[in-house]
C-alpha cells in the first residue's frame, strides 16, 4: 500500500488533525431551552432537525420546551409586556407577538395551567421556574447517563427564581450578557466570551464541567476521529486481496473496538474476510456478544492455557496469522492489540500487509516509533466515536447480570413447600397443595432497597 505523504511522516492518526465532531447532545439541549425551531432548519446550523422531530414526539421533552420557550418570550420582552398591559388592559395570551399562545395552550393540554398568571408576567415567571423544577428529572433518560446530569439539570433552573428578587437578578444578568446566550435563549450559566456553546457536543460538555469544577475526559462519546484516519483504512482494506481483522482480546478493549467497526463504513468493511477474536478464558464476556453488534462475520476462538499462569494468545494468534497468510491467500491483517510482542510478527512477516489499532495509554512509545519506522499505519480506538455504543454495553451488562442472577438464586418452591407442610404437620392433599402454590407462590414478588438488596415476599 502506498501511503499519502502526510501518512509517512507519522503513520499514525495524529491527534491535531480535525475531528469528526457531534451534535446530538447540544441538540437536545437546544430544543429543550426553547431554541426557535428556525435555527434547527438553518442549512449552516450544527442543530440536527432529526433530535428536533424526535424529541416533539417525547412529552417530557415537549413540556420544558414550552415552559422555556414562555420564560425566553417573558424575558427577552419584559417591558414591553409591562407597557401593553397598562396601555392596553391586554393579558399575555393575546399578545401573539411577545408570547407564544401555542406553548401555553400546549402546556395546558397537559394540564399545566398558566392561564392565572396570564395578566402578570412575574407570576407567570415564578409558576414557570417552579414548573421547570419539579418536572426537568423527567428529561434525564433522553440523555441516557452520557452526561453527569445534576450538572446538566442546574442550566434549566432559574437561581431563586421563585422570588422577586431572583427574577430581579437573572433578568439583569440576561440582558446584561444577552448576545453571550445562545441563539439569546435563557439558561443559567456563567455567561463567558466563549462564542457558541452549543456548536458541538465537545465544547459544550467541556465548558458544562468546567462551570462545575470538573473536567469532561470522555471525548470519544462526543467525537470521532478524522476523515483522515478512516480513509486510510478504507484504502488499506480496498487496495488487499483479502484482508482479516485478528483481535488479541487480552490487550484490546471490546467496547472501543465495537465502536470503531460500526462507526467506519460498512460498505467498505464488507470487504473484510472476517474478524478472528483470540480470546483467554480470564477476559470479559462482551467479546462473546460482540458478534451481534457488528455487521462483520466473526470468529471467536477461545484459547485455553496449559498452564494457569500462562496465555497462550500471542502464540495462537501468531500462528494463526502464517497460517492464513501462506494457506488461505489472506495478504493483509489488521492486528488489534497494544502489544509490543507482535513487533516480531510484523517484523518477520515482511511480505504481509499490516495496520494496527492500538489504544492510548496501552500501546508502549517504542512500538509506536517501530510501527512508524517501518512506515506502518496505526490508529487509536478508543479515538472512535462511542456514543452508539449504548445499546452493546447494556446487553453485556444483563448478560453478566443474568449470569449471577443464575448462580447467586437458586430456589425450588415445589421444595420449599413441601418442607413448610413437614414442619407445620398440617395434613393437605396433593390438590390442596397444587391450589396453595399457583394461588400464592406463582406470585412470588421482588423487593428491592435503595442500596440495592433483594427481598422475596408472598402477596397476600
Amino acid at each position: 500500500m502506498v501511503l499519502p505523504e502526510d501518512v509517512r511522516v507519522s503513520c499514525s492518526a495524529d491527534d491535531d488533525l480535525r475531528l469528526n465532531q457531534h451534535y446530538e447532545i447540544v441538540s437536545m439541549v437546544a430544543f429543550l431551552i426553547g431554541v426557535s425551531e428556525c435555527f434547527f432548519e438553518n442549512e449552516n446550523t450544527t442543530l440536527d432537525m432529526n433530535v428536533f422531530a424526535r424529541l416533539r414526539g417525547k412529552r417530557s421533552a415537549k413540556i420544558i420546551r414550552n415552559l422555556c420557550v414562555l420564560r425566553n418570550d417573558i424575558e427577552k420582552n419584559y417591558s414591553k409586556i409591562i407597557r401593553k398591559m397598562q396601555l392596553e388592559q391586554r393579558t399575555m395570551m393575546m399578545m401573539p407577538e411577545y408570547v407564544t399562545p401555542q406553548a401555553i395552550m400546549e402546556l395546558n393540554e397537559e394540564n399545566i395551567s398558566l392561564y392565572s398568571s396570564c395578566d402578570d408576567p412575574a407570576k407567570m415567571l415564578i409558576a414557570i421556574n417552579r414548573t421547570i423544577s419539579s418536572r426537568i428529572n423527567n428529561c434525564q433518560p433522553l440523555f441516557d447517563g452520557q452526561v453527569e446530569w445534576t450538572y446538566l439539570r442546574r442550566i434549566f433552573i432559574m437561581p431563586d427564581g421563585t422570588t422577586g428578587a431572583g427574577l430581579k437578578v437573572a433578568a439583569d444578568f440576561y440582558h446584561q450578557h444577552y448576545n453571550q446566550y445562545p441563539y439569546h435563549a435563557y439558561m443559567n450559566w456563567p455567561a463567558e466570551e466563549q462564542g457558541n456553546i452549543l456548536s458541538c457536543d465537545k465544547k459544550f460538555l467541556m465548558l458544562l464541567y468546567s462551570w462545575n469544577g470538573d473536567v469532561f475526559t470522555d471525548l470519544n462519546r462526543v467525537s470521532d476521529v478524522s476523515n483522515h484516519t478512516k480513509n486510510t483504512i478504507y484504502s488499506f482494506v480496498r487496495e488487499s486481496g483479502r484482508t482479516e481483522l485478528l483481535v488479541d482480546c487480552e490487550n484490546a478493549d471490546p467496547y472501543s473496538l465495537c465502536a470503531t467497526i460500526n462507526n467506519l463504513d460498512q460498505d467498505a468493511l464488507g470487504r473484510l474476510y472476517k474478524i478472528i477474536l483470540f480470546d483467554d478464558e480470564h477476559t470479559t464476556n462482551a467479546w462473546d456478544l460482540l458478534q451481534e453488534c457488528v455487521n462483520v462475520p466473526v470468529e471467536h476462538l477461545q484459547v485455553n492455557r496449559l498452564l494457569a499462569g500462562k496465555s497462550l494468545v500471542d502464540q495462537t494468534l501468531t500462528a494463526r496469522c502464517c497460517s492464513d497468510f501462506y494457506e488461505k491467500d489472506v495478504d493483509s491483517f489488521v492486528l488489534a492489540s497494544s502489544d509490543s510482542d507482535y513487533w516480531g510478527l510484523i517484523s518477520v512477516l515482511t511480505r504481509a500487509r499490516f495496520l494496527v489499532m492500538i489504544e492510548h495509554t496501552k500501546c508502549s512509545e517504542a512500538m509506536k516509533r517501530a510501527l512508524s519506522e517501518k512506515s506502518i499505519f496505526f490508529c487509536y480506538i478508543d479515538d472512535f466515536y462511542s456514543g452508539s455504543n449504548t445499546e452493546f454495553k447494556r446487553k453485556v451488562l444483563l448478560k453478566e447480570i443474568g449470569d449471577n442472577l443464575k448462580e447467586a438464586v437458586r430456589l425450588n418452591l415445589n421444595d420449599i413447600l413441601e418442607q413448610a407442610v413437614i414442619r407445620t404437620r398440617m395434613p393437605l392433599t396433593a390438590e390442596e397443595k397444587k391450589s396453595f402454590y399457583e394461588r400464592y407462590l406463582r406470585t412470588l414478588a421482588l423487593e428491592i432497597s435503595d442500596k440495592g438488596d433483594v427481598t422475596l415476599r408472598l402477596k397476600r
